[in-house]
């Protein structure tokens, strides 16, 4: 669609009404009722926890109550006066596990009420986990804004009530270190900024063929390969970001990409190559190079915590394998050619992790190639097309959903129009294949990003794709014009938040065409 009609179609969306029934939420929860009395929000509203099972010795629901609250302001100066009347003093939660540990499908559920009378005012929010009350947090900072007529915090249209649980326990974003390093404070930047639509799980494809930048205490030669002394994230960083998201809802996926997409790691164990001159995929004739794997995934395991590990097994060429007379001679040894060799290589690796404790998630070419004898637990990452997550799940697989058409970021001419209609379940009409698709993940793959671009490739875009993983199907909007002002709000708080989202006209990372305000760009 041509950049004009796209501007023109924002403008008219976005101009011509406020969003449906004046919810601004994004993403729109699945069951949301409110009345339309104005409160005002205590200067220094505080928290508590009656009736709660949970003890909050981790401080997990404090500092996050304590970070809304700095966020609502939006750096404002609150030098209002408190109204006698109508002022909300409170926010009672309450959590009905003592658990919180953050395993794969926790339940994530919340209802936060706000009601019009009391004395004193309070917010209710109550969850079964401290994770689903994560989210009733986020919820409430969506509803609460700085008016510059009161110098005070505002909240809009209560009585709210609202009644959510996410659609798909897995939405990630993936992030892309080897290409370009990301500083440690970029990286908790983009997971902060996930937590305001509820992504949930942060994918870091943390070495490629270009670098190799993590600290690797079983083999410490292997971070050789970073691009610089000062582009590496020793092992403690690793636990600071994991324990950063963790305390957000997020998890942290780590992914080493084998047998391709490995060349760095030989900057520092050169054995790791076929040979000098051919340096990747890793070789697949030495022992060498699965106890290399098996020590980066011990190590893992002690910080990453995850359920899964990502093992990629996409894109590998095998020509330096038929090319190396020691690999050729071995591949003939053991009666193989290099389609088996790719098998057994992706197999061996599984059997590794998961003799570490993961389950496996490997990309789509290890199931295309040779999907009947992966490991039953394997959870299939789609990413050529669309019509191999249909594939995955008939044959009783689990599935991640990333078909690059929509959900690469690094597409800049993908909208996000198209990342807000892509369907995980597209084609998959069996309810019981339906679930095994888990969910979907947006990916920013790090060719051409860097700290300096990062957040505006991201988002809106990621955004959109964040309402299709959490919002019921039956809430989900059929024309993308109908949330394009909600949208847009959303771009505009995250703006106010410091996360630089991009304009929602135009592509990706695009700048806003001409003066105006944050909504219509």
């Amino acid at each position: 669609m041509a950049l004009a009609l796209r501007l023109l179609l924002a403008f008219l969306a976005i101009g011509s009404c406020v969003a449906s029934d004046n919810i601004d939420l994004w993403p729109m929860p699945q069951s949301v009722s409110h009345g339309g009395q104005k409160l005002y929000v205590k200067k220094d509203i505080t928290m508590s926890m009656v009736g709660s099972t949970y003890s909050d010795d981790k401080a997990i629901l404090k500092d996050a109550f304590q970070r809304m609250v700095d966020l609502i302001t939006l750096n404002h100066v609150i030098d209002g006066m408190n109204p006698s009347a109508l002022v909300l003093t409170c926010v009672n939660i309450v959590v009905h596990t003592p658990e919180d540990e953050l395993n794969f499908g926790v339940d994530e559920s919340y209802n936060l009420t706000v009601p019009t009378t009391g004395d004193p005012l309070y917010a209710q929010i109550e969850a079964k986990t401290v994770f689903g009350a994560l989210h009733a947090i986020q919820t409430f900072g969506q509803l609460c804004y700085f008016d510059f007529t009161s110098r005070l915090i505002e909240l809009n249209s209560a009585p709210w009530i609202v009644t959510d649980t996410p659609r798909f326990p897995y939405r990630g974003l993936l992030i892309d270190t080897a290409r370009h390093y990301l500083p440690v404070k970029i990286i908790k930047g983009v997971i902060d900024a996930m937590t305001y639509s509820k992504l949930n799980v942060l994918h870091w494809h943390i070495v490629d063929e270009q670098s190799f930048p993590i600290e690797i205490p079983s083999y410490p030669k292997l971070w050789n390969g970073s691009y610089s002394y000062s582009e590496r994230y020793t092992m403690s960083d690793a636990i600071d970001i994991v324990r950063y998201a963790e305390k957000r809802g997020v998890n942290v996926l780590a992914e080493i990409d084998v047998p391709g997409h490995a060349r760095s790691w030989g900057v520092g164990y050169s054995s790791l190559w076929p040979s000098q001159s051919c340096r990747e995929p890793l070789d697949v004739s030495k022992n060498f190079t699965f106890e290399v794997i098996d020590g980066i995934l011990s190590d893992f395991s002690k910080v990453f915590k995850f359920k899964f590990v990502h093992l990629g097994g996409d894109e590998v060429n095998t020509t330096c394998w038929t090319t190396t007379p020691h690999i050729e001679g071995w591949l003939n040894h053991n009666h193989m050619n290099v389609s088996d060799a790719y098998r057994d290589f992706v197999l061996r690796s599984q059997k590794i992790a998961i003799s570490h404790g993961y389950d496996v998630i490997n990309w789509e070419e290890t199931f295309n190639s040779f999907g009947d004898k992966l490991d039953p637990k394997t959870v299939v990452h789609n990413w050529l097309g669309e019509d191999v997550a249909p594939k995955v799940v008939a044959a009783g697989h689990r599935c991640i959903v990333s078909n690059q058409d929509k959900w690469y970021l690094d597409h800049l001419d993908a909208s996000w129009e198209g990342f807000y209609m892509n369907e995980p379940l597209k084609g998959i009409n069996d309810t019981k294949q339906q679930q095994l698709v888990i969910g979907g993940e947006v990916c920013m793959w790090g060719e051409e990003i860097d700290a300096s671009d990062i957040e505006q490739t991201i988002w809106p875009r990621a955004a959109a794709a964040a309402e299709r993983l959490w919002t019921p199907m039956e809430k989900l909007a059929n024309d993308t014009r109908l949330v394009t002002s909600r949208l847009a709000r959303f771009r505009c708080l995250l703006n106010q938040r410091g996360v630089a989202a991009a304009p929602l006209a135009g592509y990706g990372r695009a700048s806003p065409s001409e003066p105006g305000p944050c909504v219509r760009q």
